[in-house]
């Protein structure tokens, strides 16, 4: 089946993006809710992150003590980069048996991940989506969505690759800045989608 990898940074939009897509009938991984959900229900990923954090790195009734995850790799560079080599993995895992459950006949399938490329989970994908909008812009957004300051917006995306370094890597591009039409964009890839699964050189 032909999988395509769309991201983008915070507050671009590629939820809304995605949510277009499902519209028009194309099944989405949202590899950050299911990165949420695994780090509850996959054993593997729960041993490694007992292992790695402590024993506090879970509640007794089985919940992920947040506040405890967020408290070391918050500021640690070092420490992210454990939890990612942890998560990344078991969301491959997550996304391949998800692969295995989707109707053989569906044309393709898109993965969302804000870290698409910095987890190197697009070279599992056959092409990708990058999602972008002004600064200006995400930050009204995400301050808006989340009631955090822009201070705070700012440091969330200090630890995202830049549109710019995403850009090197996507094959394709929505422009999300509430002057272009969304739907239009999506119309015309999901055009080129279909022909391209099907094998037509367009």
């Amino acid at each position: 089946m032909y999988k395509i990898g769309i991201t983008g940074g915070i507050g671009s939009g590629k939820t809304t993006v995605c949510k277009v897509f499902e519209v028009l009938g194309i099944p989405v991984f949202y590899a950050d809710t299911e990165a949420k959900n695994i780090m509850v229900q996959d054993e593997i990923l729960i041993a490694g992150i007992e292992e790695t954090f402590g024993k506090n790195s879970y509640f007794d009734d089985g919940k992920l003590n947040n506040k405890h995850i967020a408290g070391i790799v918050f500021n640690s560079e070092a420490e992210l980069a454990k939890l990612n080599a942890l998560v990344h993995p078991a969301v491959f895992r997550a996304f391949d048996r998800w692969e295995e459950s989707i109707d053989p006949n569906v044309p393709y399938t898109l993965k969302e991940a804000a870290l698409l490329f910095e987890s190197g989970s697009y070279k599992m994908c056959d092409t990708t989506i990058l999602v972008t909008a002004p600064l200006e812009v995400k930050l009204a957004r995400v301050m808006q969505r989340d009631q955090v300051s822009v201070e705070q917006v700012k440091a969330r995306m200090d630890k995202q690759w830049s549109d710019e370094e995403k850009a090197k890597l996507a094959n394709h591009f929505v422009i999300n800045d509430e002057t272009h039409s969304i739907i239009e964009q999506v119309l015309s890839l999901h055009h080129y989608f279909l022909n391209t699964a099907a094998g037509v050189q367009i």
